[in-house]
């Protein structure tokens, strides 16, 4: 079946008439910044922390458990590892590293929507891993396929979002053991964005490579990166043999992974920003490692989940300073490695799609713009402390990331954007409603909300008073319903529906 798929690849009658008679959303490019990353940390400051991180490794080391084959490969590069502790000796992590990729450009089936990942670039995925979904109808309940593939459709739809994702809920109707399956097959067939691969387990990736290699074709995939993986790290300093399990299938088939720690300040890492950032940057620095040992030009992201701690609840607290100074510390960091850098995202604590939603997004939203963040997963629909994906929440931040598009092309200053012959067209006491230079530029000019209500009082009085909430909820409506699923291959589709039915046949089901 892959074998014919491959074969209709370049063309045929059907793939024709469903190409001509698919419907293509309009998806903003990824960003290229044209502004300043906001930086907090000195050159002192960085060399204390690089030091001290190297120290970490050196003398505290870091856990690989249940890994015999890691702890191999740490033993050949050089390491002193005795049991599961492996140190790593001053200098050595920082070498290896330097073979890993400063830009990565992850293909999508649609190519026109390939992004790159590195440099000034910015890419925005949704929210990744809750299970648990709201909206204003049915309230807060356990996520399902169908709610997955809602999710995929209106991310397909979001004009400013540029990537389709992963586990954008967690569809727990499916069985454990072959949901990724499902997910895939979703974001593969509904949408035509980049996508994220399945980590839960080794042979869950090698699953995704392997139906990458009937969407793209093998040798594609081997040559290509066309799935970006989220790859955590159990902070503090464990490296847990079913990540590195994943990220070794993916580093062995040129896909790339997100080595993030995953830090809540104060009951993972220290509680001051210097010694967090520490932890942060030692612990990527042997993940990354580790993924140039598998496979060294391995393409892979440094992250950095950090958030703080409420010390009197225990509850994770979200667009905080001192979470935006270990992330603007952090992207310093992965800039002077000349590596991607995933961070931010639409964090917050909220139940609900309110003001303390909306005032925590924001907060962590441009935190990731000025950190010269490049991937930033979560970007959209995260409620909760991520225990939940917002339908209502996820338009609403998908339609304000495009106020992140717009304050990173910085400020113009060629001969119209001067705009001397519109003031010296309007003069002393005039207005310049009606001058040329506005008329002329007014379609542009200006960001423009497709949610927000700008009308008059009486205007919104008259259409139902609606709050923010009622207008993302009939967002939703109208974009599910206004859905058309973009063109496949019949025989592709046909190969990747045959693949996702032998694997399920092949295990009984697991909720565990």
């Amino acid at each position: 079946m892959a074998e014919s798929a491959r074969r209709a690849r370049g063309g045929g009658g059907a793939a024709r008439r469903a190409a001509r008679t698919a419907v293509s959303f309009e998806t903003a490019r990824y960003i290229e910044r044209n502004i300043p990353n906001f930086e907090v940390l000195t050159e002192e400051a960085l060399q204390i922390i690089e030091q001290n991180a190297d120290t970490v490794l050196e003398e505290i080391g870091v856990n690989f458990p249940d890994n015999p084959d890691a702890l191999a490969l740490w033993r050949n590069a050089g390491a002193d590892v005795q049991g599961e502790r492996v140190r790593i000796p001053r200098g050595l992590a920082r070498k290896l590293c330097s073979t890993a990729p400063s830009t990565i450009t992850q293909v999508a089936r649609n190519r026109e929507r390939d992004v790159v990942i590195g440099g000034k670039s910015l890419v925005l995925a949704p929210v990744y891993g809750p299970p648990f979904v709201r909206d204003a109808a049915g309230g807060r309940r356990y996520a399902t396929m169908a709610d997955f593939e809602k999710f995929v459709k209106l991310g397909y739809m979001s004009k400013w979002l540029h990537h389709s994702g992963g586990t954008v809920c967690e569809p727990t109707d499916i069985p454990v053991n072959k949901r990724h399956l499902d997910m895939l097959h979703a974001h593969m067939t509904l949408s035509d964005k980049p996508f994220m691969g399945s980590v839960t387990e080794p042979s869950r990736a090698q699953d995704s490579v392997d139906m990458c290699g009937i969407l793209f074709g093998k040798d594609f995939v081997q040559e290509n990166t066309v799935m970006t993986s989220l790859i955590n790290i159990n902070s503090p300093m464990t490296f847990d043999d079913v990540m590195m399990g994943a990220l070794k299938v993916y580093a062995e088939n040129n896909q790339a992974c997100i080595i993030s720690p995953f830090i809540v300040g104060g009951a993972m890492a220290p509680v001051s920003v210097a010694g967090t950032l520490t932890q942060v940057l030692a612990e990527t620095l042997a993940g990354i490692a580790y993924s140039q040992l598998v496979r060294p030009g391995a393409p892979v992201i440094m992250g950095a989940f950090v958030t703080s701690i409420d010390m009197n609840s225990g509850a994770p607290t979200f667009g905080t300073p001192e979470a935006a100074h270990i992330t603007y510390g952090a992207g310093q960091l992965a800039r002077r490695m000349n590596l991607p850098y995933r961070s931010a995202g639409s964090f917050n604590g909220s139940k609900l799609p309110d003001a303390q939603a909306a005032y925590e997004t924001s907060n962590s939203l441009n935190m990731g713009l000025l950190s010269g963040v490049n991937f930033m997963l979560h970007a959209c629909g995260w409620l909760e402390g991520g225990l939940v994906s917002s339908f209502e929440k996820f338009v609403m931040d998908a339609d304000q990331l495009g106020t992140l598009h717009h304050l990173a092309r910085g400020v113009e200053i060629d001969e119209n954007a001067q705009a001397m012959d519109a003031i010296r067209e309007v003069g002393p006491g005039g207005h310049y409603l009606g001058c040329a230079h506005t008329q002329s530029n007014f379609r542009e000019a200006f960001w423009k909300s497709d949610l927000l209500d700008y009308k008059p009082f009486e205007t919104w009085s008259d259409e139902g008073a609606r709050d923010t909430q009622a207008l993302a909820t009939a967002r939703v409506e109208k974009m599910l319903a206004d859905y058309q699923q973009p063109a496949l291959d019949p025989a592709i589709r046909e190969a990747l529906d045959a693949f996702v039915a032998e694997r399920k046949a092949a295990e009984p089901d697991s909720f565990t």
